[in-house]
């Protein structure tokens, strides 16, 4: 939207200055015509249309500049932070929003399907009692739609949870997907605050039609330490389980049952050692998880690994771009210790990306994000 919204002003500029050079260079004419003849002719007209036409040649190359390096857009984007929602629970079910407007438009595209049988592994749990929340929509990133609702967290207290629904998920209204989560790295904020380009690289991979196309769940990350996600990596067992969100999405959505037939997990930066943790300690959980440039504590997701239920393997996908060596560097040393690891630790599979270069980092990540789409699309669909 910003970058369209340049094109005023530089088409503005730009026939600014033709016109004043072509005023600076008719009045240049007309004074040498009037040096032939002797005559003596005022400078300051042609002066000052040639010094405006340098001006608007500025501004013309300066907004040219800019639109193509996306500084605009980056900026636009950066700068959005998260809507803070009221708490919205409806425990009546998905008709029990307002009657009208677009609340009631996007009650109506988030009604969950009728209710299918869950998985033995998610059924076996304990699991709290479904409840619908009303999810209103807050824009339509990456062709898709997205929504923000207040969920209850493992702590009881409400917090954002925003959730990205594909376009075929209007164009199938008899279709339940799969679930990505999607993890954060800074207290207060949700992932696609952080990496605000994450849409667009998914939708870019469901364009091409060999993606499957999945919901994007991005929870609000936990207040009490300025890292979550490191101690999400180095205590995993110490963070409570989101039961509540699983069932929340579950009942507002029409989502296949929790369980690693269905449910993955990804993280960007900061939030990639939250979903290596995830991956690790829950195969029962998550059937695949995407980690992007992230930086590792090798030591303590072996001992997550080590230390997950039995009778699942985790699938995590370790991505980072050619030029970042750091993290591929730590990418290859956690790889080496999940497979020297104890128990279900060495069962992992890990697979590494290192393939990815573009001219920019901005445009590295999206490719990144993509291939991580891909990833857990095609894993999900082999588990399903």
């Amino acid at each position: 939207m910003v970058r369209s919204l340049l094109v005023i002003p530089l088409l503005a500029a730009a026939l600014g200055g033709i016109w004043l050079a072509r005023g600076a260079l008719q009045r240049w004419r007309d004074l040498r015509a009037a040096e032939t003849y002797e005559l003596a002719g005022d400078r300051w007209p042609m002066l000052l249309r040639a010094a405006g036409a340098m001006v608007c040649g500025v501004c013309v190359s300066g907004l040219t500049l800019l639109t193509a390096l996306g500084a605009f857009g980056g900026l636009g984007h950066g700068d959005q932070r998260p809507e803070r929602a009221e708490p919205a629970v409806d425990a009546a079910g998905p008709g029990g929003g307002a009657a009208g407007g677009p609340a009631a438009g996007a009650a109506a595209r988030q009604q969950a399907a009728p209710p299918v049988a869950a998985e033995p592994a998610a059924a076996a749990a304990t699991t709290p009692p479904a409840v619908v929340s009303r999810f209103d929509s807050v824009g339509r990133p990456g062709g898709g739609e997205l929504l923000q609702s207040a969920v209850l967290g493992p702590d009881g207290r409400p917090r954002n949870v925003r959730v990205w629904l594909p376009p075929q998920y209007a164009k199938e209204p008899n279709t339940r997907f799969p679930v990505v989560v999607m993890h954060a790295a800074a207290p207060s904020k949700t992932a696609d605050a952080e990496v605000p380009d994450v849409f667009e690289g998914i939708g870019s991979a469901l364009q091409s039609g060999k993606t499957r196309p999945f919901i994007l769940v991005a929870p609000e990350a936990p207040n009490g330490t300025a890292h979550p996600c490191e101690l999400v990596a180095a205590a995993p067992a110490a963070v409570a389980d989101d039961a509540t969100l699983r069932t929340t999405i579950a009942a507002s959505f029409r989502t296949l049952p929790p369980g690693p037939a269905s449910w993955g997990t990804l993280g960007v930066d900061g939030g990639a050692p939250c979903a290596a943790a995830a991956g690790l300690a829950r195969p029962d959980l998550y059937g695949a998880a995407a980690a992007v440039s992230g930086r590792y504590d090798a030591a303590a997701l072996t001992q997550t690994g080590a230390e997950a239920p039995t009778g699942s393997a985790a699938k995590l996908l370790l991505a980072a771009a050619k030029a970042d060596a750091a993290g591929l560097d730590a990418a290859r040393k956690l790889q080496a210790s999940l497979k020297a690891g104890p128990g279900p630790a060495a069962k992992a599979e890990v697979r590494i990306s290192d393939n990815v270069q573009d001219f920019t980092p901005d445009r590295e990540r999206l490719r990144l994000v993509r291939q991580a789409a891909q990833f857990l699309a095609e894993a999900l669909a082999k588990a399903s």
